[in-house]
């Protein structure tokens, strides 16, 4: 069994310092086996931002892989932003903008979908060489490997707003992505928390993969959301993966459950087997 606390959208320059510590001690609680921030770690690129972001991550006491997002390229430094968009982003957080983690059990890979040569930056995109490498990580892996694809922007769009945008040139990637077989997508950008199968949008897709989204985790930039992440726990049962997934909530105190979504792989598509809203009625709370 493994622990996975995917977080996203921190935007320090633009955050609630209450939720940042909680966070922190939330996680301390928590003891994941790997942080995934999948970008926007600050709000506007400057090395002040930078300094900032950098200081959360030296107080977690675990691995941890990162990606940039929109937000880590700069916006009013028009000519950093085409000549050098993320060097205060690989100065201060990571050089790598394509981390890899592969074991026994578990494979994560991290792909860079930040452009800043593009006409509306905010939007990302993937490349070929990109979509090569999902193939160079995960093809040769075995199929008992849990292969784990985390991005800024998403593959799969909220189910109350099928029309929003998605990375640029998923179609391209998602037949890599079907036959290396990847299990799971994580992605941020949205600052919305939900999880579903890829192909309930994508029907020309034939391998069920299973998507979690996360919220921001400390910013200010809400979106009819607390602020959240995810924490996921991927195990096995009777031979086959599970994946629970559960959006740890910011309540004005510290972080506590709230849905919590249990899936399995059954001949060889994810099936939602359990769901918990995390909602208890009054008299149920106090009995």
């Amino acid at each position: 069994m493994r622990t996975v606390a995917h977080i996203s959208d921190l935007h320090f320059g633009r955050i609630d310092r209450a939720v940042v510590e909680g966070l922190v001690a939330d996680l301390m609680r928590v003891a994941p086996d790997v942080v995934v921030i999948s970008g926007d770690l600050v709000q506007r690129a400057k090395e002040s931002h930078f300094l900032q972001a950098r200081a959360f991550l030296e107080r977690l006491p675990f691995p941890v892989m990162v990606v940039p997002g929109n937000h880590d390229i700069p916006v009013y430094n028009v000519f950093l932003r085409f000549t050098n968009p993320l060097g205060l982003y690989r100065r201060h957080i990571a050089r790598d903008l394509s981390p890899v983690r592969v074991d026994s059990d578990i494979a994560i890979l991290g792909l860079n979908t930040a452009r800043s040569a593009i006409l509306d930056f905010s939007e990302g995109r993937l490349n070929q060489t990109q979509i090569a490498r999902i193939q160079d990580v995960f093809g040769a892996l075995p199929p008992a490997v849990f292969k784990i694809l985390f991005t800024h922007h998403p593959f799969l769009p909220p189910p109350d707003a099928p029309g929003t945008r998605l990375v640029g040139r998923h179609r391209l990637a998602l037949p890599a992505l079907e036959a290396c077989g990847v299990d799971l997508l994580l992605a941020g950008h949205l600052h919305r928390a939900y999880s579903g199968d890829i192909m309930t949008h994508h029907t020309q897709v034939a391998r069920s993969i299973l998507v979690a989204q996360a919220s921001t985790a400390t910013s200010t930039r809400l979106r009819n959301e607390a602020n959240a992440y995810n924490k996921i726990v991927i195990g096995t049962d009777g031979g086959a993966h599970t994946v629970t997934l559960e959006v740890r909530s910011w309540e004005g105190a510290f972080f506590t459950p709230g849905l919590v979504s249990r899936y399995r792989r059954d001949g060889g598509r994810w099936t939602l087997v359990h769901q918990d809203t995390g909602f208890r009625p009054a008299d149920a709370r106090t009995a």
